[in-house]
């Protein structure tokens, strides 16, 4: 993936932070808490304007919300074509408890969930917790 395509694609302004931002992403296995990101571009890229380009970039399709048993959400690349009202991410995420990474199983899909009749799914999370093969 190439990240200045990636921002054409999205029809996005190619601007450093979101060039930075985007090769961060692809140079990830793990999915992207807002401190790791702050943390890892450094203090040329200020709090406001991390939590801007995240939000651009989630309404774009370009990353997915990954929600941990921490709370606080973290950020994974959209490895399928999703575009801005079709994000694709009914697969598994999985937490290491030794490392404490989240990461995408895109091929392990969530299974079918049958609602109750007056409910209407928006989105599906599956989160499993164990050791991760680095860890192990």
């Amino acid at each position: 993936m190439n990240p200045a395509q990636t921002l054409k694609d999205h029809d996005l302004r190619h601007t450093s932070n979101r060039l930075e931002m985007l090769d961060l992403f692809l140079q990830s296995d793990h999915a992207l808490a807002h401190g790791d990101i702050e943390s890892r571009l450094g203090p040329d890229h200020d709090r406001v304007t991390i939590y801007r380009t995240l939000r651009t970039f989630l309404d774009k399709g370009i990353v997915h919300k990954v929600l941990d048993d921490a709370g606080d959400p973290k950020y994974a690349l959209c490895r399928t074509t999703c575009g801005k009202d079709d994000h694709h991410h009914d697969h598994v995420h999985f937490k290491c408890q030794q490392c404490g990474q989240t990461t995408c199983l895109d091929d392990v899909q969530i299974p079918a969930i049958v609602l109750p009749s007056g409910y209407s799914r928006q989105e599906t999370n599956l989160l499993i917790q164990g050791t991760c093969p680095e860890c192990l």
